[in-house]
């Protein structure tokens, strides 16, 4: 169990002092952090001023499968970046043997969306591509970045991660999710002949995962994902996180990308490597699978945003379907919905709660809180439409596998257990296999479009 919910350990906050001279003044968890916690940090100095600093911390050590670097080698990159063109913050710190880094503090926002002038949003995103296009023009030879490994080919790269990609979604008893399995199978198969130049692949990078202000964008964030590879990998990623966000016209971006970067955009490199993002988070955490104990099971305090967490991963696997089977060459349609049914009684009891929520977070000033509240709206309203419909997807589901596997419906979980041996042994087709995956994410898809709200209508953006 982690040993801090909303506050720092003792000997953390002991290490900051020591690291600036100066006894720390305030420490506030704030929202976002990605898979580490996010910390403003003030300190005084000797003439009374407040000098404001930035922690990255993790409770926990780094899980041996995990696909995320160490914060240490997030330092690392970040200070080998600090003296080019790449705007990125300036590192104090890296504690000896925790999962922290102190940096000072880069002012600015971080989502995208929330610039009201449209005029601004083009010109942050144009900055944010100048800073893209200069890391792209690195030699990733000429960085110190030791912890990285050796520059090789990018087909090496993409069949070392491949592998990786492998050994993190593979479970104890040797199994491996069907889709997992489907789309590593493929990627490895269909690893792209680029002989162009390797880059310093940001991995998760775009809107989100930079800083802005004035205009202009102050720092690009978060590289627990970087290694070296084909620049389209990068490419691939800001599209996905363009979908998360907002991010201007894409295609405007993107040409002016080549002018700065001097690569050439590849769509069909950039749908391959869209599935590699998409596999690759699928992995991003070791026990996230099927079974796996889940924080808060066992009474424990739950310190993450329950309901971003899943209309996110429900995002996620939609964008996954989608661009397998855009790889694969299939037509994917919509699957059947069930008709609308009669509510029990007792769904006025949703409304209530909802209405008691949205009364309470304007009253909450702790950002964290507020959002994380926000995130139990979205369960509540996602639980309303299993509550109403579950039963009668979950039907359409059993009836469909049913079908494929030639007999009469098993119990839900069995039946996905067989379709799932069936199509590893090929007695069901790959193509028949994504298209029921699709229909199962789709209906899913649908039981959760209240609680995505706008996220329930985005799709990969174009590229051309």
């Amino acid at each position: 169990m982690a040993e801090t919910k909303l506050s720092l350990p003792g000997d953390v906050m002991s290490w900051i002092g020591e690291t600036v001279g100066q006894p720390v003044t305030s420490a506030d968890r704030i929202p976002g952090g990605a898979t580490r916690e996010a910390w403003y940090v003030d300190v005084a100095d000797p003439g009374g001023r407040t000098r404001e600093l930035f922690l990255r911390y993790s409770p926990d050590p780094l899980p041996e499968r995990s696909a995320f670097h160490t914060l240490a080698t997030e330092a690392e990159v970040m200070k080998a970046l600090g003296s080019t063109e790449v705007a990125v913050p300036h590192i104090l710190a890296v504690h000896p043997h925790r999962e922290a880094v102190l940096s000072d503090r880069v002012h600015g926002a971080t989502w995208f969306y929330r610039i009201g002038d449209p005029d601004e949003q083009v010109r942050v995103a144009q900055d944010f591509i100048r800073n893209l296009a200069a890391q792209h023009r690195l030699d990733p030879r000429d960085l110190n970045l030791p912890s990285l490994g050796p520059v090789r080919t990018a087909k090496e790269h993409a069949l070392e991660r491949i592998e990786g990609i492998r050994r993190r979604g593979t479970a104890p008893d040797g199994s491996m999710d069907p889709l997992l399995r489907l789309s590593a199978d493929w990627l490895e198969r269909n690893v792209p002949d680029y002989e162009g130049p390797v880059v310093l692949v940001q991995g998760d990078t775009g809107p989100g995962n930079f800083m802005y202000e004035d205009g202009r964008v102050t720092a690009v964030v978060d590289w627990e994902l970087c290694h070296f590879g084909d620049p389209m990998d990068d490419i691939a990623w800001l599209s996905l996180r363009t979908v998360q966000d907002t991010f201007t016209h894409l295609p405007d971006r993107l040409r002016e990308y080549e002018e700065l970067s001097g690569h050439a955009i590849d769509t069909d490199r950039i749908w391959y490597y869209r599935l590699f993002a998409e596999s690759t988070m699928a992995t991003l955490y070791p026990n996230d699978g099927p079974g796996s104990h889940r924080p808060g099971e066992g009474g424990e305090t739950v310190t993450r945003d329950i309901g971003n967490g899943i209309i996110y991963r429900q995002l996620h696997r939609r964008l996954w379907l989608e661009a397998l089977g855009n790889v694969m060459g299939m037509d994917l349609e919509p699957p059947e919905m069930p008709a609308p049914g009669s509510l029990p009684e007792w769904h006025h009891l949703y409304a209530d709660v909802l209405g008691s929520i949205k009364t309470i977070v304007p009253r909450i000033s702790d950002p964290l809180g507020s959002q994380w509240t926000k995130g139990v709206a979205r369960v509540v309203k996602y639980l309303q439409e299993i509550d109403a419909s579950g039963r009668e997807y979950a039907q359409l589901e059993s009836e469909e596998i049913a079908r494929l596997l030639g007999r009469g419906p098993e119990p839900l979980g069995q039946g996905r257990e067989e379709l799932a041996t069936a199509a590893r042994e090929g007695a069901v087709s790959d193509p028949d296999y994504v298209r029921y995956l699709w229909n199962r994410v789709l209906r899913d898809d649908h039981l959760m479009r209240t609680a995505s709200g706008a996220l329930h209508e985005r799709t990969w953006p174009p590229l051309r």
